[in-house]
């Protein structure tokens, strides 16, 4: 399955199933923002990366972001305490983790806690744990600082799209023992 369908079966299970939840997403990035992020960070993004936010751009409207936290997002979604990064937010987190070597720590370049390869899209408000795409091979990995970061948990965003979509059909047929779907909302307990 392709990025664009995992992404819309997302989309479609929202939809149905948390509609205000789906009405509070915003529409999707524009190549020109993309392109322009792209030469802010010093680095091209991951086609399935770039195919997403084309789909869904999810950066807060600028007056709902909030300076005093590391990352911005919409509440919730996809789980409880993260939450997926537009583009705006991206960058701000990558800039905060990326380094002038490359990866972090510096003399640690077969195992380190982060890559500059790595782009974030998804994070805790606190920018210290979330999942990123490796540019190089589209691999989804994640990050939590303090402990061994993991590479490869997914082999493509599709894939870890498509196990967010297989959450949302667990909560949906009501088999989720920390969420379901209330007044149009996922609730979390």
């Amino acid at each position: 399955m392709s990025v664009t369908e995992s992404w819309s079966r997302v989309m479609s299970l929202l939809r149905v199933h948390a509609p205000a939840d789906h009405a509070d997403l915003p529409g999707p990035a524009t190549e020109r923002m993309l392109t322009a992020a792209e030469e802010r960070m010093g680095i091209s993004l991951h086609g399935d990366l770039r195919t997403w936010l084309l789909q869904n751009n999810l950066d807060l409207p600028e007056e709902d972001v909030d300076d005093e936290v590391a990352c911005c997002g919409f509440d919730g979604f996809p789980d409880e305490g993260s939450f997926f990064l537009g583009i705006r937010a991206m960058e701000r987190l990558y800039a905060s983790r990326s380094t002038s070597c490359g990866f972090d720590p510096p003399d640690q370049p077969d195992s380190p806690f982060w890559r500059n390869e790595w782009i974030p899209f998804l994070s805790d408000q606190d920018g210290w744990m979330g999942k990123f795409v490796d540019v190089r091979d589209g691999c989804v990995g994640r990050w939590f600082v303090g402990e061994p970061t993991v590479t490869g948990e997914y082999e493509s965003l599709a894939r870890y799209f498509d196990f967010v979509a297989e959450t949302l059909t667990r909560i949906a047929d009501g088999s989720s023992p920390v969420c379901r779907f209330a007044e149009g909302r996922l609730v979390w307990s």
